[in-house]
């Protein structure tokens, strides 16, 4: 078969439909409405990611290049990857399949990762792409490497090659360094790590990417600022209030537009994307009714209203169940205003430092000095005393579907926390200008 490297290739998959869809996904979701710079997309990402990969293989092969047997073929395979590891990404990208689709499908099992591998075997029948087979299974491992869906062997041939995209052994990864830069310039945000202090002194030692010791700091600011723009932007909680509303809008529009019946035709799911909003918004159609109201009311501002939020006890993070609105209902006390389900919205946040509870460190081998051999982990208590010991937040939030209901769910959801903690975890009490806010 007469194979095609380069851009050359790259090329054959950026001129079609399916990845100029990615054009009409922002990388952020919703985010935008309360960041008004984050409007960049998962095209610009994924090109991002496709160069930063193929530069990475690139500085493995100019100074490991012949201990490691990496050749253009290689160089090739990894860039493909990280180009299209985003195919498969829904509307408002993570919102679509973690938030709407656990709405309408019970134990889904749907992921964008599975459905970027579905898209890519589409892309190469539809347009005829001519790709070597090995090359594509190689690409759609790559992309699978980080989820429960990878079946790589940790002794596969050039394994070190499959975590430069999508890191599933210790999550350092150039979809990461992108992202993290790219949003935190979007929303007016610094950063103090350096992915080029890590891309220009990693080795590979027994088929596993090693970072030298002096950067275990800089390796632990990458997944400090991951935690940070997750706290400060991607979970922020007016961001959280209108990605919940455009759930609802999503959910009440799902049995006429049918939107899930298109998440497992390839053929049919490219035609999904942000602009599933504007077709509801404008929509004359009488079903559509009640989700046109609610993206009126993200439109015009009048937002389901944020009462009030707490950290779940550390001693208390191993065993939490999420809570539900059915919750909070429960904890109501008598009034003369009786609360139901669909008056109240929660979110259960999770931020973490990329291995749950897990210290991510723990997972990373570094080496002594460029000469060196052999690899190890760093304990943590050998390097500073000041880095956390706990590596995962969780956090409940609460939310009034309409403002003259916040001071009946604030009181409700300080029940709560009485009747399951025995304490009020939550860190202030609900202003009272909020609780006084009428419609």
């Amino acid at each position: 078969m007469k194979f095609t490297f380069g851009l050359q290739l790259c090329l054959k998959f950026i001129d079609t439909e399916q990845f100029q869809r990615l054009r009409e996904l922002k990388q952020l979701g919703v985010t935008n409405m309360v960041y008004p710079g984050a409007v960049h997309s998962r095209f610009e990402h994924s090109l991002g990611v496709y160069w930063l990969a193929g530069e990475n293989v690139q500085k493995l092969k100019n100074f490991q290049g012949m201990e490691l047997g990496i050749d253009n073929y290689d160089l090739q395979t990894v860039r493909l990857a990280g180009l299209l590891h985003d195919i498969g990404h829904g509307p408002f990208s993570h919102m679509f399949e973690r938030e709407f689709l656990p709405k309408v499908i019970s134990d889904s099992q749907w992921s964008h990762e599975l459905m970027s591998v579905n898209m890519i075997d589409h892309m190469v029948d539809t347009h005829h792409i001519d790709v070597d087979a090995q090359m594509l299974k190689r690409v759609k491992d790559m992309i699978l490497a980080s989820t429960e869906f990878s079946q790589l062997k940790s002794n596969a041939e050039k394994r070190f090659l499959y975590d430069i995209v999508a890191n599933g052994r210790n999550g350092i990864d150039v979809d990461k360094f992108d992202y993290i830069v790219r949003d935190s310039r979007a929303c007016g945000l610094g950063f103090n790590f350096q992915f080029q202090r890590l891309t220009e002194t990693m080795k590979v030692i027994d088929n596993e990417i090693c970072y030298p010791a002096k950067e275990y700091r800089n390796v632990h600011k990458l997944f400090a600022t991951r935690a940070d723009l997750y706290r400060t932007v991607y979970m922020h909680p007016k961001v959280k209030a209108i990605e919940l509303m455009i759930v609802d809008a999503m959910v009440k529009a799902n049995s006429f537009l049918e939107i899930t019946s298109l998440i497992n035709d390839p053929s049919e799911y490219w035609k999904l994307d942000d602009t599933i909003l504007k077709t509801i918004e404008i929509a004359p159609d009488p079903e559509l009714a009640e989700a046109k109201e609610l993206i009126l009311r993200v439109r015009r501002r009048q937002l389901y209203q944020f009462c009030n939020e707490y950290a779940v006890p550390k001693d208390k993070i191993d065993h939490f169940k999420a809570v539900t609105a059915q919750d909070i209902i429960c904890s109501q006390k008598h009034t003369s205003l009786t609360l139901k389900e669909e008056d109240i919205a929660v979110s259960n946040v999770k931020i973490d430092l990329a291995r749950g509870r897990e210290n991510p460190l723990e997972c990373i081998n570094f080496f002594k000095d460029y000469d060196s051999t052999e690899k190890f982990v760093i304990p943590e208590d050998r390097v500073s005393h000041l880095l956390p010991t706990t590596y995962q937040d969780k956090i409940v939030r609460v939310y009034a579907k309409k403002p003259e209901l916040v001071e009946a769910v604030s009181e409700a959801f300080e029940n709560f926390q009485m009747r399951t903690y025995g304490i009020k975890a939550q860190v202030h009490a609900t202003p009272e200008k909020k609780k006084r806010r009428i419609m």
